[in-house]
């Protein structure tokens, strides 16, 4: 948990998760990881900034712990989030259940459109960037390795895959997606959003053009990347205790 300078006990926040989620890595390490500046900078304008590791993250907590994503990859993970943001807003008298917003990058942004499509009654603001809609699109390295083959999981592989569920969006949603994304392609972001548009849900978009994975190629393009994300966060879950 980040706080924001000059935090407030007395008053209400709006708390905004920072979500991977994905077995391939996690988001709540004990070193240094470049400060988390991002974060600090979000905390910084009037946020409580939190990450949650979910059971199945790469963290030492035993083999049960690590196994039981397998075949459930954003199933079991969403499910996870909600329950620890949840608990986490009945802990603490000073987070404004009102404004709660996630976002994550590549499997973040996945889990972040689980979160928003699943638990719609949690989430009031997400922002899903590089992400997987339809984990059927993704290599199959990857999604083999945590989710068996298609032919044999195909409830899973449907189950797990945020564009199946976009009919339930309530909240403000904002996707970004680099046009030369040779990790997660373009179809990806797409595809949801023609889904979106089908179920008359009103979204935010930015594409990146010649924007591979990283949406770091060309001049300036980090900068007003978070510049962009910064203005749609202050639109749509206002900082500052209140």
């Amino acid at each position: 948990m980040i706080k924001p300078i000059g935090f407030d006990p007395s008053k209400k926040y709006p708390l905004l998760f920072y979500v991977y989620g994905e077995p391939a890595g996690s988001t709540v390490q004990d070193n240094w990881g470049g400060g988390s500046l991002w974060d600090q900078y979000m905390a910084q304008q009037g946020y409580i900034v939190m990450s949650v590791d979910n059971r199945g993250t790469k963290t030492p907590r035993g083999k049960k712990w690590r196994n039981a994503i397998y075949g459930q990859i954003g199933i079991l993970a969403s499910e996870d989030q909600n329950k620890a943001a949840n608990k986490i807003m009945e802990t603490y008298d000073f987070i404004d259940a009102s404004r709660v917003g996630i976002w994550g990058w590549s499997g973040g942004g996945q889990m972040t459109l689980n979160c928003m499509f699943r638990y719609p009654e949690t989430y009031k603001s997400g922002l899903a960037v590089s992400f997987v809609s339809d984990q059927r699109l993704y290599d199959a390295t990857y999604q083999e390795r945590y989710m068996g083959l298609l032919t044999d999981n195909a409830k899973g592989y449907h189950d797990g895959s945020p564009i199946n569920f976009a009919q339930n969006l309530e909240g403000n949603l904002m996707v970004i997606h680099g046009t030369a994304d040779d990790n997660v392609h373009y179809q990806s972001f797409e595809m949801l959003i023609n889904k979106l548009i089908e179920n008359n849900k009103i979204f935010d978009m930015m594409s990146y053009p010649m924007r591979s994975h990283r949406i770091n190629e060309r001049e300036n393009t980090s900068y007003h990347l978070r510049e962009t994300m910064e203005k749609y966060w202050k639109e749509n879950l206002p900082a500052g205790g209140k």
